[in-house]
């Protein structure tokens, strides 16, 4: 069972989700702003938040931006708008997924599941991993990322992304895999989103994410860990 925050200022909508998740288990609270999601947000313990991101008081990319500085809770999108753009804003202000309204609730629920479950991807070592003479370490147990001796937070998407990298270092993976090994479906414009997702990454462990030496890109293929498995 998973505590959801469900944003939307459609009270109907809010009540739609509310039941279909809590038809799995799953404890809701919900929030009719911006301004009152924050508020929930910052006094109860959430696993993830449903966001509309067309709220009456300020734009859902920009409670999005907030909660993400908080802290690493995962974020699923509701979108009536349909410019891919607005999409890709989204999902770089810190949401790991979308929903485009109108929606299917059973999808939802779905992609709750996906997200709630995509930090755990294969075998878990029981001893942390390190990579590039220690300047990354990866810890599935706990489910933790250091760089350069640093804790770095990140999302559950960017955890997949990064996790699925590294289980074979120097390994290129094709954005359409990727999407597939962290998500466990397809949906359009899966090569937009990984890419913001990189962008999102390499903002937090690359030493210059201008000139990224971990997260390398293959032109035309997709992403590879640049650096080595240390032994």
């Amino acid at each position: 069972m998973a505590v959801v925050l469900v944003v939307d200022d459609e009270a109907r909508i809010r009540d739609l989700v509310r039941r279909y998740l809590e038809h799995e288990g799953h404890q809701v609270l919900s929030a009719a702003s911006g301004a009152e999601a924050l508020e929930v947000a910052a006094h109860a313990t959430v696993d993830l938040v449903v966001l509309d991101l067309r709220l009456p008081d300020v734009p859902g990319e920009e409670v999005a931006r907030e909660l993400r500085r908080r802290s690493d809770v995962p974020i699923l999108m509701l979108t009536a708008k349909v410019d891919e753009r607005d999409r890709i804003h989204g999902l770089e202000a810190g949401a790991d997924d979308y929903v485009t309204k109108p929606f299917s609730p059973r999808e939802l629920v779905l992609r709750v599941a996906a997200i709630l479950r995509r930090g755990r991807i294969g075998a878990t070592p029981d001893e942390p991993v390190s990579y590039g003479q220690g300047m990354l370490t990866i810890d599935e147990a706990v489910r933790r990322v250091v760089v350069n001796g640093s804790v770095v937070e990140l999302t559950p998407t960017e955890w997949g992304v990064l996790v699925a990298l590294a289980a074979q270092p120097g390994r290129v993976c094709s954005r359409y895999e990727l999407i597939n090994r962290v998500r466990g479906y397809e949906f359009d414009g899966y090569e937009r989103t990984v890419d913001s997702h990189v962008k999102n990454l390499r903002r937090k462990i690359e030493p210059d994410p201008t000139s990224p030496a971990v997260v390398q890109t293959v032109t035309g293929v997709g992403y590879r860990l640049g650096i080595d498995r240390d032994r």
